[in-house]
C-alpha cells in the first residue's frame, strides 16, 4: 500500500479549473471560496462585457499540443490547468456548474455509492447502476438531493447568464438542478452549438456569462480512441467552428475561454484488468467497484481488509497503486477546506489508482463488457491537464 503522496495531483491553489471558476465568479460580480486562477485573475474578466466559457469534453493539453498544429486553439493556448480528482466528467463538469471542488460538491465519479438512496448510482443520468428510471421519475428532487449552489446563481445579479447545452441532456434532472437562473439554449450539432452561443452574445443587453459544453470529442475518444483519425478530424471541425464563431461575434468585447473537463489516453485489451479474473479480490468487496476504471473506490468487508491489501500489493501492484481513501481526502486530492458531509462514504475504504494505461472493470452479471478505448480518471498528465485558450473578440 502506498503511503507516499502521489507525485501529480490537482492544483486547487491557483492552477486548476476550480481556480478558473473562482476567477469567473468574482469577475462577474460574485463571491468564490477558492483563489483566482493565476493565469486569468478576476480583474481581467471584470474588464470585458461578455464572457463565454466553452468546455470541450476530453480535450487534454498534451493531446492539443501534439495535434493542434497552428490551429486557433494552439495559437491561443495561454496556460495548462489541472482538472479535479478524479479527472472525469461527473466530477469536473459539476465543478464548472457549481464553482466547487469535489471536496465540497461531493460527486466523485461516474459510479457513486449514495447511501441516502441505498444504491450505486450512475450519478449524471441519475439511474441506479442496475437500471431503472432517473431521479424525477423515481420521485427524487435532484436539486434537493445535491443541494449545490449553481454558478449562475453565484454571479452578480446584474449579469445575464446563459447555458448552452446539448439537447439530449439539456433538460435532464442533473442539468436542470444546476442551471439555476440561467437561460437555457439547446443544440443538436457542433455548428448549432456555435450558432446558439453567438446568438446568446448578440441578444445580451447587459454584461453576460455564457457557458457552452461540447461532448463530441470525448465520445469519439471513448468509441474509437483519442488518437484515432476520427478524433483528429473532429479537432479540425471544432477549430473551424470556433473560427466562424469568433468572426460572428467580432467587436462585441467578448472574452472566449476554451478549456476542458479532462483529457484522455487510449487503452488496449491488454490494459484491462477484469474483476471476474480475480475472484479472491472480488470476495473482499461489499459493493461493486465505484468511481472510475482508472480510479476505483473499493468498499471492503472489514474481515477481509488484510487479505485485500495483500492481494492488491502482490497481484496488482505493478498496475495499480493502493491508497486508503481517507488519505486521498487528507492529502487534498479532492479539494481544500471543509468536505461535503457524505464525501467519506462516497469514496469507499480504498482507492485503486491506475499506473500506465491500465483500467480495472467490474462488470455486473447483466452488463455487457465495456469496449471503451479512450479512458480517463487517473492522474497521468494527459488525463489531468487541460488547456486554457483565450480569445478576445
Amino acid at each position: 500500500m502506498n503511503n507516499e503522496a502521489h507525485p501529480q495531483r490537482p492544483d486547487y491553489h491557483g492552477g486548476g479549473i476550480v481556480n478558473l471558476m473562482a476567477s469567473l465568479v468574482r469577475g462577474r460580480g460574485g463571491l468564490a471560496d477558492y483563489a483566482d486562477l493565476q493565469a486569468l485573475p478576476a480583474d481581467e474578466i471584470g474588464r470585458v462585457r461578455h464572457v463565454v466559457l466553452l468546455v470541450i469534453d476530453g480535450l487534454g493539453t498534451q493531446w492539443l499540443q501534439r495535434h493542434g498544429g497552428d490551429g486557433i486553439l494552439a495559437r491561443h493556448l495561454q496556460a495548462s490547468m489541472t482538472s479535479v480528482f478524479p479527472p472525469t466528467t461527473a466530477s469536473a463538469i459539476t465543478t464548472y456548474l457549481t464553482g466547487d471542488a469535489p471536496q465540497q460538491h461531493g460527486l466523485t465519479g461516474w459510479y457513486m455509492w449514495m447511501r441516502e438512496l441505498g444504491a450505486v448510482m450512475t450519478v449524471l443520468p441519475g439511474r441506479p447502476r442496475y437500471g431503472g428510471v432517473g431521479y424525477h421519475a423515481a420521485g427524487i428532487d435532484a436539486a434537493r438531493l445535491f443541494r449545490h449552489r449553481s454558478v449562475f446563481g453565484r454571479i452578480g445579479p446584474e449579469i445575464d447568464s446563459v447555458a448552452v447545452s446539448p439537447a439530449h441532456i439539456a433538460h435532464s434532472d442533473f442539468n436542470r438542478a444546476h442551471v439555476g437562473p440561467a437561460k437555457l439554449y439547446t443544440f443538436e450539432t457542433l455548428r448549432a452549438l456555435f450558432r446558439q452561443t453567438a446568438r446568446a452574445v448578440r441578444k445580451a443587453r447587459r454584461a453576460s456569462y455564457i457557458y457552452a459544453y461540447w461532448p463530441g470529442l470525448d465520445s469519439i475518444g471513448h468509441d474509437e480512441g483519442i488518437e484515432s483519425p476520427h478524433a483528429l478530424t473532429h479537432l479540425r471541425q471544432i477549430e473551424q467552428g470556433l473560427e466562424d464563431f469568433v468572426a460572428a461575434v467580432a467587436g462585441t468585447d467578448t472574452l472566449v475561454v476554451v478549456t476542458a473537463d479532462h483529457g484522455q489516453i487510449d487503452s488496449t485489451p491488454a490494459d484491462v484488468v477484469s474483476l471476474e479474473d480475480h475472484p479472491e479480490l472480488a470476495d473482499c468487496l461489499a459493493l461493486p467497484l465505484c468511481g472510475e476504471p482508472r480510479a476505483a473506490y473499493c468498499y471492503v468487508r472489514p474481515d477481509r481488509a488484510g487479505i485485500f491489501e495483500e492481494y492488491c500489493r502482490d497481484e496488482l501492484g505493478e498496475r495499480f497503486e493502493l491508497y486508503p481513501s481517507r488519505q486521498v481526502i487528507d492529502e487534498g486530492w479532492l479539494g481544500l477546506g471543509t468536505p461535503h458531509p457524505r464525501l467519506h462514504e462516497r469514496i469507499g475504504d480504498y482507492t485503486l489508482l491506475a499506473r500506465g494505461n491500465n483500467v480495472i472493470r467490474d462488470t455486473l452479471p447483466f452488463e455487457e463488457p465495456s469496449s471503451q478505448i479512450g479512458v480517463h480518471g487517473g492522474l497521468s498528465g494527459p488525463e489531468l491537464m487541460v488547456p486554457l485558450c483565450l480569445l478576445h473578440c
